[in-house]
């Protein structure tokens, strides 16, 4: 039986990734995309001890690459650099990053408090910057790289009440674009995702925080604050957005880069 890193026909036989925010949700689910197309993975994020390290040995048992865990802080520069040198020691180098972590705070703008815009920023913008800047000197000396930056929905439009997540969105698309631009002759593309609401545990969550805030049904909060700007009115798949992922990480999307792809049910053209 031919072992997953020799398959040269898996999309990613042979590369390595760091993928951060991957200890549930979206991050996951790309890590496990990426493991089962033959990519070596490093993990990154939030949760228990003991919890991490099952999904880390599951996925390494289950599809034959290297799979390890980092528990770097996104607000800690220092950290975000050390999980990428470990990345390059483990695997040999770093072909693909997945910057996918980041955080949610609600409040008017008037109201908004300054550590909560400072911690948002922090994890949902710089630290993209900080890897990126990691990893990019040996993706410039391989001449390849895949940088992959999971923005939103609101990285295209606005939504009233998250001053710092739309910001911190926009600015995604925006410094993907500049890298893009900067490292296409070097073999590196750089491109943003853009999904509407995905049924993760924490939108299961904000489903229930929302029903009791509110006083209606879960339904209605499905169905009239979530998917209200989704014109298909159901929630993006993680396993859609995993596809997506893979397909850019691929030599298929050699020539696909500085886009904002979005997969939203039509949210950004209501």
């Amino acid at each position: 039986m031919t072992h997953p890193c020799e398959d040269t026909t898996m999309l990613l036989a042979h590369k390595s990734a760091i993928v951060t925010g991957s200890t549930s949700g979206i991050g996951l689910g790309i890590a496990r995309a990426f493991a089962a197309q033959g990519a070596d993975v490093m993990l990154n994020g939030l949760g228990q001890a003991d919890e991490i390290e099952f999904t880390r040995a599951e996925l390494q048992r289950e599809y034959g690459v290297k799979v390890r865990f980092h528990g770097a802080d996104m607000r800690r520069p220092d950290q975000i650099r050390d999980m990428a040198a470990l990345a390059a020691t483990a695997f040999g180098q770093v072909d693909i990053v997945v910057n996918n972590a980041g955080i949610q705070h609600v409040a008017p703008v008037e109201a908004f408090p300054q550590e909560r815009w400072d911690a948002v920023l922090a994890i949902n913008l710089t630290a993209a910057f900080v890897l990126v800047q990691a990893v990019v000197p040996g993706m410039k000396a391989r001449r390849f790289g895949r940088i992959l930056n999971v923005a939103s929905a609101h990285g295209l439009t606005a939504s009233p009440f998250k001053s710092a997540y739309v910001a911190a969105k926009h600015g995604l698309v925006g410094l993907t674009r500049c890298v893009a631009v900067e490292l296409a002759e070097f073999g590196i593309t750089a491109n943003t995702l853009c999904p509407g609401y995905v049924k993760t545990p924490l939108v299961e969550r904000q489903i229930a925080d929302q029903a009791r805030a509110h006083g209606i049904a879960p339904e209605a909060v499905v169905r009239d604050v979530m998917l209200v700007h989704q014109a298909r009115k159901e929630f993006v798949r993680v396993e859609e957005l995993a596809a997506l992922a893979v397909f850019l990480a691929s030599d298929a999307a050699s020539s696909m880069t500085a886009t904002a792809i979005p997969m939203d049910g039509g949210w950004t053209q209501h």
